[in-house]
């Protein structure tokens, strides 16, 4: 299971820390990822990471977007910097492992005002 947090709403230019929290141990080989969508879109990859060492952004949140591990705490962050009015979306946590284990969190609505 997994539970995203950290959503809210901020000023252009502004930074937002999400969370993704899983209910037991991220798998070493898993693939944790932070997509985000908008209505009549499709959702979209903004960053993901395997092993804690594989990292992948989206052009779109390249250097202002940081993505991170903490597997003491079983969670992974999204740090998200300079933000702008077309990074709002609502945020989704994916959780990937294998062909048959493919976890959503329920999303967190992230808004920026300009």
């Amino acid at each position: 299971q997994l539970q995203a947090s950290g959503g809210g709403l901020v000023q252009a230019g502004g930074s937002l820390r999400l969370s993704c929290a899983a209910s037991a141990s991220i798998h070493s080989l898993s693939v944790v990822a932070w997509y985000r969508q908008v209505p009549e879109k499709p959702r979209e990859l903004v960053a993901s990471i395997m092993s804690g060492k594989i990292i992948n952004y989206g052009d779109s949140v390249k250097g202002r977007f940081t993505i991170s591990r903490d597997n003491a705490k079983n969670t992974v962050y999204l740090q998200m910097n300079s933000l702008k009015p077309e990074d709002t979306a609502v945020y989704y946590c994916n959780y990937k492992r294998g062909p048959s284990v493919d976890y959503w969190g329920q999303g967190t609505l992230v808004t920026v005002s300009s």
